[in-house]
């Protein structure tokens, strides 16, 4: 008897395609991907940032001398400072009507030579008034008057007032040293208040230096702070846009590794629906078998059973029997 087997087989080009899409996909996950190409990775820091981590590197103490130098003033207007006592001292001293004849006295300001002036003037003046006395008995000699009432009147008026003017210059002379010896006390009660006020702004100005050093050493770090925070923020800026470039570019770089694996599924995806698609029928028939191919089978059936794998062609037999998508 006649078997007739009829089987539904997909068209050529799908077993082509299939075949086709097989071998790329294995000959494409057959080599690995190099990520290295697209993995993330940090942008070094920007030369300004570098430049600003040096900066206060090197900035840190920096205010350290300023201060150094600020306490070197402070130190040097105290004793200055302390100066100025002994001439407030000196001055408090000079105070008061200068009596005696001790230090800081008026006649320990008069000059020494005082007495001597003095002397040699008094002594000039009565050698004057003794040549003017003898001028006046001379004029009466030659009067003829000599010894006469007249004559002793004439003396005695020219000795009462040449003691007047030699008692009044002599106070005059006195007076005057007296005046001078007073005016150099008060000068020098004033000089010494000067010397003081000298001394006193002398420690001011060494203060006001050690206060202007002191200000420096809050500025010096202000500038540089302002410094390192223009340089960290534009060097941030450049370290960012670096970043961006870095991403950007792993971002290409992964694009590129992964076309190859999106082109194949849309490959894949076009095989799949192509599946889907109604095969074509395959009719065959066979005509009976003849007393030989009866027994050639039989003797098949019985090699099958000794081993079952030898001159097998089931597997090709269930491939032509499996309705393919």
């Amino acid at each position: 008897m006649a078997i007739t087997q009829s089987s539904i087989l997909p068209q050529q080009f799908k077993q082509d395609l299939q075949q086709d899409y097989g071998q790329q996909l294995a000959g494409l996950t057959s080599i690995p991907l190099d990520t290295s190409q697209y993995a993330p990775s940090v942008a070094a820091q920007d030369p300004l940032q570098t430049q600003a981590a040096s900066l206060a590197g090197s900035g840190v103490g920096a205010y350290q001398p300023y201060l150094t130098q600020a306490a070197t003033y402070g130190t040097q207007a105290g004793t200055t400072m302390g100066g100025v006592s002994p001439y407030i001292s000196a001055a408090g001293a000079l105070t008061g009507t200068g009596a005696g004849t001790g230090a800081g006295s008026i006649s320990s300001y008069m000059s020494p030579y005082q007495s001597q002036v003095i002397d040699a003037t008094l002594s000039e003046f009565d050698r004057q008034a003794a040549m003017r006395q003898q001028g006046i008995s001379d004029q009466a000699v030659a009067m003829g008057g000599y010894g006469g009432g007249r004559e002793g009147v004439m003396q005695s008026e020219y000795q009462t007032q040449s003691d007047r003017n030699r008692a009044l210059l002599q106070g005059q002379m006195l007076q005057q040293g007296f005046g001078i010896g007073q005016q150099a006390r008060q000068q020098d009660l004033m000089n010494q208040l000067t010397l003081g006020g000298a001394q006193a702004g002398l420690a001011q100005g060494q203060l006001g230096l050690g206060q202007y050093q002191q200000g420096l050493s809050k500025l010096v770090p202000a500038l540089a702070g302002s410094d390192i925070s223009t340089l960290t923020g534009i060097g941030g800026i450049q370290q960012q846009q670096s970043q961006a470039v870095l991403d950007a570019q792993a971002q290409a770089n992964q694009m590129a590794a992964m076309e190859p694996y999106q082109r194949m599924g849309i490959y894949g995806s076009g095989v799949a629906q192509l599946g889907q698609m109604p095969g074509q029928v395959q009719t065959t028939v066979a005509p009976d078998p003849t007393a030989l191919q009866t027994a050639l089978g039989t003797m098949s059936v019985l090699g099958g059973i000794m081993n079952p794998y030898a001159g097998s062609n089931y597997g090709s037999q269930l491939a032509q029997q499996k309705v393919l998508d």
